[in-house]
């Protein structure tokens, strides 16, 4: 009977934003934009990584590995999120929203791991300079971010499995921008508590791992700048830091509130602008972040725009 429920439904509707008239054609000209500047931003810092020497180190080859991630953590959703904004009943058929799903939450996982990794690559570059080259050598570097990527995908196979496993009947419009955890569980037959505990614990450990993994290594970082005796060391110390932290707090931030916080109800406007946030915004700004405040990465930007 279970399986027989589950097949009732062979499609859902996501409701995305509730905009009507010109503020629909408005909003989908502003995430249009934004998605093909998050594109451009992003390939052009893969780019620049892979084709200048002087950028062969780990830390922008983290950060290049994160721009790869954001250009399909955003493409998961983006593409279905517009064509919502021009279609009157948004339609996702129930395997394409399962595979939305499973993609947002792998790269998502996987984006969580490489800024916990790149918080890494910074405490061993401050704290353990003199054993930083052998620390993280190109080849700790590969193995770091496969790990990152393996980890990601993994981590997310069992709330996807667990949940596309579940009875679907009756109600099938999802209110929010996309396939979650949250908008399916509301949406199946049969409430299973096992895979809501199983879920909620899935996705909440795997962000305070890694929140607390980076905020250690920020502690480590923050103790050793502070013994650095001239200012002009400290600054420069910092300033090598402050791009990363200002990603993570805004990663983290919004991830943190929507997916560990008690159960009950939620405003779902807030909601949806909070996933706006790690979805749309946080991937177009990232390269905006990390290029703008780094000196040796505008360096090697005005050398390519100069030839």
């Amino acid at each position: 009977m279970q399986r027989e429920n589950q097949t009732v439904l062979k499609e859902f509707i996501l409701r995305g934003f509730s905009i009507n008239g010109r503020g629909q054609t408005v909003l989908f000209t502003l995430l249009l934009l934004i998605y093909i500047l998050t594109l451009i931003g992003n390939i052009t810092i893969i780019v620049l990584v892979w084709s200048n020497p002087i950028l062969q180190k780990p830390m922008y080859m983290f950060l290049a590995n994160l721009s790869f991630v954001e250009i399909w953590f955003t493409t998961s959703t983006m593409p279905k999120m517009l064509s919502g904004l021009l279609l009157e009943n948004n339609y996702i058929s129930f395997n394409g929203c399962f595979l939305q799903y499973f993609f947002f939450f792998s790269l998502g996982t996987t984006e969580c791991f490489l800024l916990a990794i790149m918080g890494y690559d910074r405490y061993l570059a401050i704290c353990h300079p003199l054993r930083y080259n052998v620390l993280m050598s190109r080849r700790n570097c590969l193995c770091l971010g496969a790990s990152c990527w393996i980890s990601g995908f993994i981590w997310s196979m069992l709330p996807v499995s667990l949940i596309s496993q579940l009875p679907f009947c009756g109600e099938n419009e999802i209110d929010h921008i996309l396939c979650d955890t949250g908008p399916l569980l509301e949406l199946v037959c049969v409430r299973d508590f096992t895979t809501e505990v199983a879920c909620s614990i899935c996705t909440s450990s795997m962000l305070l791992l890694t929140c607390l993994f980076t905020s250690i290594t920020y502690a480590f970082i923050i103790q050793t700048i502070i013994r650095i005796p001239s200012s002009a060391g400290r600054r420069k110390a910092f300033s090598t830091c402050a791009s990363h932290l200002t990603v993570v707090f805004m990663m983290f931030g919004c991830t943190m509130y929507m997916y560990i916080r008690p159960v009950g109800k939620h405003p779902l406007p807030f909601d949806k602008l909070l996933a706006t946030m790690y979805t749309i915004v946080t991937p177009f700004l990232n390269p905006i972040i990390y290029s703008l405040r780094n000196k040796e990465f505008v360096k090697v930007v005005r050398k390519v725009i100069g030839h």
